[in-house]
């Protein structure tokens, strides 16, 4: 069954390496059947959550500000499954994936039953350097209804832009994409 994908990528590295995992993921979702769509977050205008409750107030259907998270949780609404990728710095996802997530405040309660899949990339190569953003990524989920985490990928030990060419980590993308 086709499926609807949404890739949020919030590398500040256009071809950085998550970029790259996501470019392949959506590679092996097409290849697949999936109607599949990639956001670059670095393209867009998305403004820090200023906490002033216009979206409580309005039944969290709407925020004050005028930048392009409207249009993106439209497209999230819309899809069956949302990819999230983020380099991990300090040990945690990207500050733009962070920002990003925090306006999801406006809607969040209308994101019901979505997919999730996660992919990260980091110089650590432990597996330990993830745990942040698996946490902030657990807190996202407590606060949805019903979601589904589907997985992740973590490709350690990549720094350089364009490192993760040289690793396994770009297939395993595909494949996950390809069997998502």
């Amino acid at each position: 069954m086709s499926k609807k994908i949404l890739i949020v990528s919030s590398s500040p590295r256009k071809g950085g390496n998550s970029d790259v995992l996501c470019d392949e993921f959506l590679k092996g979702a097409q290849e697949a059947g999936h109607d599949c769509e990639k956001i670059f977050l670095r393209d867009k205008k998305i403004n820090y959550c200023t906490g002033c409750g216009f979206c409580v107030t309005n039944n969290n259907t709407a925020c004050s500000q005028k930048d392009d998270m409207a249009e993106i949780i439209d497209k999230m609404l819309e899809a069956d499954t949302i990819v999230f990728a983020t380099p991990i710095y300090f040990y945690a996802m990207a500050g733009q994936l962070k920002t990003f997530i925090d306006r999801l405040c406006a809607r969040y309660t209308h994101l019901s039953n979505k997919e999730f899949y996660y992919i990260m990339a980091a110089a650590e190569n432990s597996p330990s350097a993830i745990q942040y953003a698996l946490g902030e990524f657990k807190g996202l989920m407590d606060c949805l209804n019903n979601p589904v985490e589907k997985g992740y990928l973590f490709a350690g030990g990549v720094w350089q832009k364009g490192e993760v060419l040289n690793t396994n980590y770009p297939k395993q993308a595909y494949e996950a994409g390809k069997n998502i």
